[in-house]
């Protein structure tokens, strides 16, 4: 059966991106291409541009050169993005929960807010995303009755809750203690056999090994490896690339 042409565009398209922070050259003409349902991993030493890249893409970090386009919507200053937010969810290092709030609520404040979606539809949306995600019986707590492995997952709930076409995940595993990182990790893995597309910045190596179909490896603000895990794992083509490797896996 052929596919529709439009199941082959592309969901991102990055092109010679570019982000200086002050004389900081952050971000040096980056491009990539991310297809609907693909799991790319960005990994890199720390100050690669790693997490400054995957800012860009919801403009949490405007860039300053180049062209960013989510969904075909052109991401320019301010221009469309509102919309393009809508289409991209966030899920950041730190939980950024609303202390005052439910987990409930944190969940079902932005489709009511942004979304207009009605208050019991928005809470058996949330009620389904708990469940996915492992917590429901935690809806009535606030966050600072969880653990962090909880607190995360909420963060991942509440993403999803505006139905994104894109997750964007900052290192969400890096604030945990190690017992909490595979069930974080666990949902992760599930949103990606489910379809969703996700560009994830990790050092959870065997995460992405396991899941990625891309890995992208930053230094310096370039990519400088775009390849499967395979290849990246036994034959990376670059040194650096070779270096952190052998840092990271200890051989």
């Amino acid at each position: 059966m052929t596919q529709p042409a439009s199941a082959a565009e592309p969901i991102i398209v990055a092109q010679d991106v570019h982000k200086h922070f002050g004389s900081f050259h952050a971000l040096r003409g980056v491009s990539v291409t991310v297809q609907p349902g693909e799991v790319v991993v960005v990994i890199g030493p720390s100050g690669s541009g790693k997490s400054t890249f995957i800012r860009t893409l919801n403009a949490l970090d405007p860039h300053d050169g180049g062209s960013i386009v989510v969904d075909s919507i052109p991401l320019q200053g301010a221009r469309n993005l509102d919309a393009v937010r809508r289409e991209v969810g966030m899920v950041f290092q730190s939980f950024n929960l609303f202390p005052h709030l439910t987990v409930l609520d944190n969940v079902t404040l932005a489709p009511t807010r942004v979304r207009r979606t009605s208050r019991a539809e928005a809470q058996q949306r949330a009620l389904d995303l708990l469940r996915r995600v492992g917590i429901e019986e935690q809806a009535g707590k606030f966050p600072a009755q969880l653990s962090g492995g909880q607190q995360q997952r909420v963060a991942i709930a509440r993403a999803l809750a505006m139905d994104p076409r894109v997750m964007l995940f900052d290192e969400p595993t890096s604030a945990l203690d190690p017992e909490m990182i595979k069930e974080v990790l666990d949902v992760m893995k599930e949103l990606a056999r489910s379809g969703m597309t996700m560009l994830v910045v990790t050092h959870e190596m065997g995460f992405a090994r396991e899941v990625a179909d891309r890995i992208l490896f930053f230094d310096a603000g370039q990519i400088v490896e775009d390849t499967t895990p395979e290849a990246f794992y036994t034959n990376p083509q670059h040194e650096r690339a070779r270096v952190f490797l052998s840092k990271i896996l200890g051989h």
